[in-house]
């Protein structure tokens, strides 16, 4: 049986210890991919999250999330150097203005070292350009995003995922994070499979919350292949507990970081 392990949480600390993540994040009709990734790192024990997004955004999510920073897209570039992890994607849809920022972004942080995991909509501009990641990236695509990265159909995707999480790891040189029943984790030296979690994260917004804890981990050190190992098992252990509480019917994806904690005092 796997051991799980949380990263160590020194007392002698301030927020700055446990890193500060921008989350490049949302749009006009996935404002709710904003609030879930964020609220989620800092769920995980990151210590600063900062939501870059539209402006219009900013003024829903804030009251509901007075613990974050805000950023509008326009300030994104001016302040990136602020920050030791990324997480860009959530919600953050395709239009020009999104391809625009993600290029930037993607571009600015390929001479860093410092984390980036891509999800969403993030991926699916990633499918449709030639561009090389920072050196130290997660991929975490359900497969029909697989698909479309790797050029292949979905019916091959799913009939070989341990393989297809490879190709994704050779293509992109990341580290791949293939979301299905028994999520894959891969890269280039080990391969693992989760065997947690239940049908209550089949619905939408459940990636949003699994972006946002593998990025609040990454915060805190932890090596990517580790932080996306400890995220998956803890999404899929607070959707297991609160399906105990409202059954796998019922779970909301806005309901699965108020149950994080549960999942980290399992480990504790």
């Amino acid at each position: 049986m796997t051991e799980y392990k949380m990263p160590e949480r020194k007392q002698e600390s301030n927020k700055g210890t446990f890193g500060k993540v921008l989350n490049i994040a949302g749009s006009k009709n996935y404002i709710g991919a904003a609030y879930l990734s964020t609220v989620s790192i800092l769920k995980s024990g990151g210590g600063f999250a900062a939501l870059g997004t539209e402006k219009n955004i900013i003024r829903s999510i804030s009251a509901m999330l007075p613990e974050a920073v805000y950023l509008e897209r326009k300030e994104i570039l001016k302040n990136i150097t602020n920050f030791s992890v990324f997480l860009i994607g959530c919600g953050l849809g395709l239009t020009s203005a999104s391809v625009k920022i993600f290029k930037q972004v993607i571009t600015r942080l390929q001479k860093e070292t410092a984390p980036v995991v891509i999800d969403a909509d993030g991926l699916n501009i990633l499918a449709k350009l030639q561009i090389k990641l920072p050196q130290n990236t997660i991929i975490t695509p359900h497969p029909l995003e697989a698909a479309r990265l790797l050029g292949l159909n979905l019916e091959d995707i799913l009939s070989d995922l341990e393989g297809s999480a490879k190709k994704l790891v050779e293509k992109y040189n990341c580290v791949t994070v293939l979301k299905t029943h028994r999520t894959i984790i891969c890269d280039k030296n080990n391969l693992f499979i989760n065997e947690y979690g239940n049908s209550a994260l089949a619905k939408a917004g459940s990636g949003d919350v699994l972006a946002g804890i593998i990025a609040g981990l990454l915060a805190q050190k932890m090596s990517l292949f580790e932080a996306a190992k400890l995220g998956i098992y803890l999404h899929s252990r607070a959707g297991e507990i609160a399906s105990g509480d409202l059954t796998e019917y019922s779970v909301l994806a806005s309901e699965l970081p108020g149950y994080i904690h549960k999942a980290i005092k399992e480990i504790l």
